[in-house]
């Protein structure tokens, strides 16, 4: 992240990773990991595993999955609180919920 990513980066990254050449390798398999850490049911097989081994040593995936783990736990937090960024105005829909304007009282 340190270099950046160009909106082509980004816009790769939010499609059909299968399709997706521009993109290297392990930030395919980093954005596998992702998906699979923020589904209902997050299971990490021995094939699935054996795919990140050849980008990544064991430190590097407990790592990416403890930094996964942290920003999908504190976007479910905010979501749950509803939690808008101090820039935001009042009556602002939230990003997740375009259609239910929830805040909480002081």
């Amino acid at each position: 992240m340190r270099n950046g990513l160009t909106e082509a980066d980004v816009q790769a990254a939010l499609g059909d990773l299968d399709g997706a050449p521009a993109l290297p390798p392990a930030t395919v398999a980093a954005l596998r990991l992702a998906d699979r850490l923020t589904a209902a049911d997050p299971t990490v097989d021995a094939a699935f595993y054996t795919e990140l081994r050849r980008h990544f040593d064991d430190g590097q995936i407990l790592a990416l999955g403890a930094a996964l783990s942290v920003a999908s736990g504190w976007q479910r937090f905010i979501e749950a609180f509803g939690i808008r960024p101090d820039g935001w105005t009042d009556g602002s829909p939230v990003p997740w919920r375009a259609t239910e304007n929830r805040t909480l009282s002081p």
